[in-house]
Protein backbone atom coordinates (compact mmCIF):
# COMPACT_ATOMS: atom_id res chain seq x y z
CA UNK A 1 0.00 0.00 0.00
CA UNK A 2 1.16 3.52 -0.47
CA UNK A 3 0.49 5.51 2.56
CA UNK A 4 1.71 8.79 0.87
CA UNK A 5 -1.71 8.83 -1.32
CA UNK A 6 -3.92 10.65 0.76
CA UNK A 7 -7.21 11.91 0.27
CA UNK A 8 -8.88 15.35 0.76
CA UNK A 9 -12.11 16.04 1.92
CA UNK A 10 -13.10 19.24 3.26
CA UNK A 11 -9.88 20.05 4.73
CA UNK A 12 -9.63 17.08 6.46
CA UNK A 13 -7.02 13.51 5.44
CA UNK A 14 -9.01 10.76 4.64
CA UNK A 15 -6.40 7.41 4.19
CA UNK A 16 -7.78 5.22 1.49
CA UNK A 17 -10.26 3.22 2.20
CA UNK A 18 -11.43 4.50 5.82
CA UNK A 19 -14.90 5.38 6.66
CA UNK A 20 -13.83 7.73 9.09
CA UNK A 21 -12.48 11.22 8.83
CA UNK A 22 -9.35 11.96 10.44
CA UNK A 23 -9.55 15.07 12.23
CA UNK A 24 -5.94 17.18 12.39
CA UNK A 25 -5.91 18.26 15.68
CA UNK A 26 -7.38 15.21 17.04
CA UNK A 27 -5.71 11.84 18.64
CA UNK A 28 -5.54 8.87 17.08
CA UNK A 29 -7.66 6.59 19.07
CA UNK A 30 -7.03 2.84 16.53
CA UNK A 31 -5.03 1.33 14.53
CA UNK A 32 -7.60 1.80 11.35
CA UNK A 33 -6.79 -1.69 10.69
CA UNK A 34 -10.87 -1.49 10.73
CA UNK A 35 -11.48 0.20 7.97
CA UNK A 36 -9.17 -1.63 5.92
CA UNK A 37 -10.22 -3.56 2.74
CA UNK A 38 -9.34 -6.99 3.49
CA UNK A 39 -7.48 -7.16 0.63
CA UNK A 40 -5.57 -4.38 1.66
CA UNK A 41 -5.11 -6.15 5.31
CA UNK A 42 -4.04 -9.35 3.89
CA UNK A 43 -1.38 -7.56 2.36
CA UNK A 44 -0.48 -5.88 5.26
CA UNK A 45 -0.33 -9.13 7.50
CA UNK A 46 1.90 -10.62 4.44
CA UNK A 47 3.99 -7.72 5.13
CA UNK A 48 4.51 -8.13 8.56
CA UNK A 49 5.57 -11.96 8.59
CA UNK A 50 8.33 -11.29 6.05
CA UNK A 51 9.86 -8.19 8.42
CA UNK A 52 12.29 -10.96 10.70
CA UNK A 53 14.94 -9.27 13.58
CA UNK A 54 18.04 -10.45 12.83
CA UNK A 55 20.18 -12.69 15.46
CA UNK A 56 22.49 -11.19 17.96
CA UNK A 57 25.86 -12.78 16.78
CA UNK A 58 27.04 -12.62 20.18
CA UNK A 59 24.33 -13.76 22.21
CA UNK A 60 24.18 -13.94 26.08
CA UNK A 61 24.11 -17.72 26.85
CA UNK A 62 25.43 -20.02 30.17
CA UNK A 63 28.20 -21.31 29.43
CA UNK A 64 28.61 -25.26 29.64
CA UNK A 65 29.81 -26.41 32.98
CA UNK A 66 33.48 -27.82 32.01
CA UNK A 67 34.18 -24.58 30.18
CA UNK A 68 33.95 -22.43 33.43
CA UNK A 69 36.48 -24.94 35.12
CA UNK A 70 40.73 -24.30 35.28
CA UNK A 71 43.20 -25.78 37.74
CA UNK A 72 45.83 -24.17 39.75
CA UNK A 73 47.58 -22.66 36.99
CA UNK A 74 44.99 -21.22 35.16
CA UNK A 75 44.48 -24.26 32.81
CA UNK A 76 41.26 -24.91 31.29
CA UNK A 77 39.73 -28.17 30.03
CA UNK A 78 41.38 -27.12 26.71
CA UNK A 79 45.11 -26.17 28.09
CA UNK A 80 45.05 -29.56 29.76
CA UNK A 81 44.45 -31.27 26.78
CA UNK A 82 46.72 -29.87 24.61
CA UNK A 83 49.61 -29.87 27.09
CA UNK A 84 49.12 -33.82 27.33
CA UNK A 85 48.15 -34.34 23.48
CA UNK A 86 45.11 -35.99 24.33
CA UNK A 87 44.41 -34.90 20.81
CA UNK A 88 40.41 -36.23 20.65
CA UNK A 89 39.82 -33.77 23.88
CA UNK A 90 41.55 -31.27 22.28
CA UNK A 91 39.14 -31.64 18.85
CA UNK A 92 36.10 -31.77 20.96
CA UNK A 93 36.49 -29.22 23.17
CA UNK A 94 37.16 -26.78 20.19
CA UNK A 95 34.23 -28.29 18.12
CA UNK A 96 31.77 -27.21 20.85
CA UNK A 97 33.57 -23.96 21.22
CA UNK A 98 33.38 -23.03 17.68
CA UNK A 99 33.63 -19.17 17.51
CA UNK A 100 33.21 -18.85 21.33
CA UNK A 101 36.05 -16.86 21.29
CA UNK A 102 36.11 -15.86 25.35
CA UNK A 103 36.91 -19.43 25.96
CA UNK A 104 39.20 -19.81 22.72
CA UNK A 105 41.22 -16.85 23.82
CA UNK A 106 41.33 -17.97 27.63
CA UNK A 107 45.02 -17.38 29.79
CA UNK A 108 46.13 -19.20 32.08
CA UNK A 109 48.04 -17.59 34.62
CA UNK A 110 51.18 -17.24 32.15
CA UNK A 111 49.16 -15.38 29.72
CA UNK A 112 48.94 -18.63 27.37
CA UNK A 113 46.06 -19.28 24.88
CA UNK A 114 45.75 -22.68 23.81
CA UNK A 115 46.87 -21.52 19.96
CA UNK A 116 50.31 -20.40 22.46
CA UNK A 117 50.37 -24.11 23.63
CA UNK A 118 49.64 -25.74 20.40
CA UNK A 119 52.63 -24.22 19.02
CA UNK A 120 54.70 -24.52 21.69
CA UNK A 121 54.20 -28.74 21.89
CA UNK A 122 54.08 -28.67 17.57
CA UNK A 123 51.02 -29.64 17.60
CA UNK A 124 50.04 -28.00 14.07
CA UNK A 125 46.71 -29.83 13.06
CA UNK A 126 45.03 -28.50 17.03
CA UNK A 127 46.65 -24.93 15.95
CA UNK A 128 44.87 -24.86 12.76
CA UNK A 129 41.51 -25.55 14.19
CA UNK A 130 42.14 -23.48 16.87
CA UNK A 131 42.58 -20.59 14.62
CA UNK A 132 39.56 -21.92 12.60
CA UNK A 133 37.76 -21.82 15.26
CA UNK A 134 37.92 -18.16 15.91
CA UNK A 135 41.10 -17.78 18.36
CA UNK A 136 43.30 -14.31 18.24
CA UNK A 137 46.98 -15.25 17.00
CA UNK A 138 47.77 -11.78 18.18
CA UNK A 139 47.30 -11.90 21.78
CA UNK A 140 50.44 -12.20 23.59
CA UNK A 141 51.82 -14.25 27.01
CA UNK A 142 53.71 -12.92 29.83
CA UNK A 143 56.91 -12.07 27.47
CA UNK A 144 54.71 -10.04 24.84
CA UNK A 145 55.24 -13.15 23.18
CA UNK A 146 52.19 -13.95 19.99
CA UNK A 147 52.48 -17.66 19.08
CA UNK A 148 54.33 -16.52 15.70
CA UNK A 149 56.73 -15.22 17.26
CA UNK A 150 56.87 -18.58 19.96
CA UNK A 151 57.29 -20.53 16.12
CA UNK A 152 59.92 -18.15 14.91
CA UNK A 153 61.86 -18.42 17.81
CA UNK A 154 61.84 -22.07 17.88
CA UNK A 155 62.45 -22.39 14.34
CA UNK A 156 58.87 -24.31 13.84
CA UNK A 157 58.39 -24.23 10.30
CA UNK A 158 55.16 -25.91 10.85
CA UNK A 159 54.04 -23.75 13.55
CA UNK A 160 54.87 -20.26 11.05
CA UNK A 161 53.46 -21.97 8.07
CA UNK A 162 50.03 -22.93 9.93
CA UNK A 163 49.42 -19.30 11.24
CA UNK A 164 50.16 -17.63 8.58
CA UNK A 165 48.01 -19.48 6.30
CA UNK A 166 45.32 -18.68 8.87
CA UNK A 167 45.32 -15.53 9.53
CA UNK A 168 45.82 -13.42 6.70
CA UNK A 169 43.79 -10.16 8.56
CA UNK A 170 46.50 -9.98 11.44
CA UNK A 171 49.56 -11.09 9.37
CA UNK A 172 50.30 -7.44 8.93
CA UNK A 173 50.34 -6.97 12.64
CA UNK A 174 51.93 -9.97 13.98
CA UNK A 175 55.10 -9.11 11.33
CA UNK A 176 55.25 -5.82 13.13
CA UNK A 177 54.62 -6.73 16.72
CA UNK A 178 57.61 -6.58 19.34
CA UNK A 179 57.71 -8.54 22.14
CA UNK A 180 58.48 -7.26 25.77
CA UNK A 181 62.46 -7.49 24.91
CA UNK A 182 61.77 -5.24 21.87
CA UNK A 183 62.46 -8.14 19.06
CA UNK A 184 60.35 -8.65 16.36
CA UNK A 185 59.62 -12.37 14.51
CA UNK A 186 62.25 -11.46 12.27
CA UNK A 187 64.40 -10.41 15.10
CA UNK A 188 64.20 -14.01 17.17
CA UNK A 189 64.44 -16.25 14.01
CA UNK A 190 67.97 -14.12 12.92
CA UNK A 191 69.31 -14.52 16.78
CA UNK A 192 68.82 -18.18 16.15
CA UNK A 193 70.11 -18.42 12.74
CA UNK A 194 67.35 -20.05 11.11
CA UNK A 195 67.43 -19.27 7.52
CA UNK A 196 64.47 -20.44 6.23
CA UNK A 197 61.90 -18.51 8.67
CA UNK A 198 63.93 -15.59 8.06
CA UNK A 199 63.71 -15.54 4.54
CA UNK A 200 59.77 -16.80 4.77
CA UNK A 201 59.34 -13.78 7.03
CA UNK A 202 60.38 -11.26 5.33
CA UNK A 203 58.97 -12.41 2.00
CA UNK A 204 55.98 -12.19 3.70
CA UNK A 205 56.27 -8.90 4.27
CA UNK A 206 58.45 -8.57 7.69
CA UNK A 207 60.39 -5.20 7.29
CA UNK A 208 64.17 -6.66 7.24
CA UNK A 209 65.30 -3.25 8.57
CA UNK A 210 62.87 -2.90 11.81
CA UNK A 211 65.02 -1.94 14.43
CA UNK A 212 64.93 -3.47 18.35
CA UNK A 213 63.43 -0.29 20.31
CA UNK A 214 65.55 -1.13 23.21
CA UNK A 215 68.95 -0.50 21.46
CA UNK A 216 68.45 -0.55 17.16
CA UNK A 217 69.61 -3.45 16.51
CA UNK A 218 68.64 -4.48 12.82
CA UNK A 219 68.58 -8.13 11.67
CA UNK A 220 71.59 -7.77 9.94
CA UNK A 221 73.25 -5.93 13.31
CA UNK A 222 72.66 -9.20 14.48
CA UNK A 223 74.03 -11.95 12.43
CA UNK A 224 77.58 -9.55 12.96
CA UNK A 225 76.84 -10.11 16.35
CA UNK A 226 76.03 -14.16 15.43
CA UNK A 227 79.06 -14.04 13.21
CA UNK A 228 76.74 -15.84 10.68
CA UNK A 229 78.34 -15.20 7.49
CA UNK A 230 75.13 -16.87 5.98
CA UNK A 231 72.24 -14.64 7.64
CA UNK A 232 73.92 -11.49 6.61
CA UNK A 233 74.13 -13.05 3.06
CA UNK A 234 70.57 -13.83 3.21
CA UNK A 235 69.42 -10.39 4.44
CA UNK A 236 71.46 -8.49 2.07
CA UNK A 237 69.83 -10.10 -0.73
CA UNK A 238 66.60 -8.82 0.71
CA UNK A 239 67.99 -5.26 1.15
CA UNK A 240 69.41 -5.07 4.60
CA UNK A 241 70.67 -1.28 4.49
CA UNK A 242 74.37 -1.87 5.71
CA UNK A 243 74.67 1.81 6.77
CA UNK A 244 71.71 1.39 9.22
CA UNK A 245 72.82 1.97 12.98
CA UNK A 246 72.52 1.37 15.99
CA UNK A 247 70.82 3.85 18.92
CA UNK A 248 74.27 4.17 20.07
CA UNK A 249 75.36 5.19 16.73
CA UNK A 250 77.32 1.31 15.04
CA UNK A 251 77.02 0.41 11.42
CA UNK A 252 76.77 -3.56 10.93
CA UNK A 253 80.40 -2.76 9.32
CA UNK A 254 81.63 -1.11 13.12
CA UNK A 255 80.49 -3.93 14.95
CA UNK A 256 83.23 -6.43 13.03
CA UNK A 257 85.77 -5.13 14.84
CA UNK A 258 87.25 -7.15 17.20
CA UNK A 259 85.71 -10.27 15.92
CA UNK A 260 87.01 -12.93 14.61
CA UNK A 261 85.01 -13.52 11.02
CA UNK A 262 87.62 -11.87 8.85
CA UNK A 263 84.88 -12.71 5.75
CA UNK A 264 82.25 -10.64 7.31
CA UNK A 265 84.15 -7.50 8.22
CA UNK A 266 85.65 -7.29 4.85
CA UNK A 267 82.60 -7.87 2.95
CA UNK A 268 81.13 -5.36 4.94
CA UNK A 269 83.68 -2.94 4.48
CA UNK A 270 83.49 -3.07 0.74
CA UNK A 271 79.64 -2.15 0.79
CA UNK A 272 79.55 0.45 3.76
CA UNK A 273 79.94 3.94 3.53
CA UNK A 274 83.27 4.94 4.21
CA UNK A 275 82.22 7.02 7.65
CA UNK A 276 80.95 3.91 8.80
CA UNK A 277 83.40 1.59 8.38
CA UNK A 278 85.57 1.70 11.19
CA UNK A 279 84.78 2.16 15.72
CA UNK A 280 84.49 6.15 16.16
CA UNK A 281 87.55 5.75 18.46
CA UNK A 282 89.71 4.66 14.95
CA UNK A 283 90.65 7.58 12.91
CA UNK A 284 91.97 5.83 9.58
CA UNK A 285 92.62 1.92 9.10
CA UNK A 286 96.24 2.43 9.38
CA UNK A 287 95.96 3.32 13.11
CA UNK A 288 93.29 0.39 13.99
CA UNK A 289 95.91 -1.84 12.08
CA UNK A 290 98.73 -0.48 14.23
CA UNK A 291 96.97 -1.06 17.47
CA UNK A 292 96.22 -4.91 15.95
CA UNK A 293 99.76 -6.16 15.87
CA UNK A 294 101.06 -4.65 19.27
CA UNK A 295 100.84 -8.48 21.20
CA UNK A 296 99.19 -8.93 24.38
CA UNK A 297 102.63 -8.97 26.56
CA UNK A 298 103.35 -5.06 25.37
CA UNK A 299 99.59 -4.00 26.80
CA UNK A 300 99.50 -6.55 29.65
CA UNK A 301 100.94 -6.32 33.42
CA UNK A 302 99.72 -7.97 36.88
CA UNK A 303 97.69 -5.25 38.51
CA UNK A 304 98.53 -6.73 42.18
CA UNK A 305 102.16 -6.78 41.46
CA UNK A 306 102.00 -3.12 40.15
CA UNK A 307 100.19 -1.95 43.23
CA UNK A 308 102.14 -4.10 45.63
CA UNK A 309 105.20 -2.53 44.39
CA UNK A 310 104.30 0.86 44.58
CA UNK A 311 103.80 0.58 48.16
CA UNK A 312 107.00 -0.71 48.74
Amino acid sequence: MDYSRNIMVDGDVRMPGKDKLLQGNEDRTDSGLDSLKDEEYNNIVKDIQNLRIPSDPNPIYEPEGWKLQTNEDGDTLLHLAIIHEAKDLAFEAIRRSYRDTFYLNRQNHLHQTPLHLAIITEQCEIAEKLLQAGCNPEIRDYRGNTPLHIASEKGSLCGVGVIVQNCNDHLSSLLQHANYNGHTCLHLASNNGFLAIVENLIMLGADVNAQEPCNGRTALHIAVDRQNSQLMHLLLKYGADVNRITYQGYSPCQLTWGRSNLEIQQYLLDVTEERLQYLPESEDEDSSESESEHSDDEYSYDDCKFTCQGLH
